[in-house]
């Protein structure tokens, strides 16, 4: 398996393509994310979005047009993909598949599930493959997701970590923004967090 990550945008958005068996997953596709995703896939199968922040599917529709593939977006953000926060000009894009709380998807063998963690948006999800879990905005480096916007709910973010703080594998971390981390090194952080919550 082969990870690739470029931050996009702004806001600096980690936009992913994880490629197995010769077969390309574009996850989180920001601001500006098509010509980079373009020029660095060559099977691309599926555009995942861990919740539905403009930041985080400003590509979406673009790339799902261009290369013919479907979004995959956690069923409780899709409003997100056509009505952005502060009245910006998201270009709209339509899930094709909304993905239900704790859905594993199989791609052609490729095992994906969306592990349901809301508090930073109602849909907020965690993606895992194989020993790695795209966080989107859930969990960051020595950090979480801001809950204080519109449609957050600080204390279902303080139940996802709570869920969260009782897995004993270790999976390896790739944020939304920032570097990438393991779960165990962010435990403490995490614990620390719930006091603010």
């Amino acid at each position: 398996m082969q990870i690739k990550r470029q931050p996009m945008g702004d806001y600096q958005t980690n936009c992913y393509i994880v490629t197995i068996d010769g077969k390309d997953l574009i996850i989180d596709p920001g601001v500006g994310a098509t010509s980079w995703v373009k020029q660095n896939t060559t099977n691309p199968i599926a555009i995942l979005n861990t919740h539905g922040h403009f930041d985080h599917v400003w590509s979406n529709a673009q790339l799902s047009e261009d290369l013919n593939i479907k979004i995959y977006c956690p069923k409780d953000d899709e409003f997100m993909l056509r009505n952005p926060l502060r009245g910006l000009e998201l270009p709209p894009s339509n899930a094709d598949i909304l993905v239900e709380h704790d859905e594993e998807i199989d791609f052609d063998g490729i095992k994906v599930k969306f592990h349901f963690f809301p508090g930073h948006t109602p849909g907020c999800s965690a993606i895992e493959i194989e020993d790695n879990l795209f966080t989107g905005d859930f969990i960051f480096k020595n950090s979480i997701g801001r809950c204080d916007f519109p449609f957050s709910n600080p204390k279902d973010m303080k139940d996802s970590i709570n869920r969260v703080l009782k897995w004993d594998k270790n999976f390896r971390i790739f944020p939304g923004h920032g570097a990438h981390t393991t779960l165990f090194q962010e435990k403490e952080s995490l614990r620390n967090w719930l006091n603010y919550l």
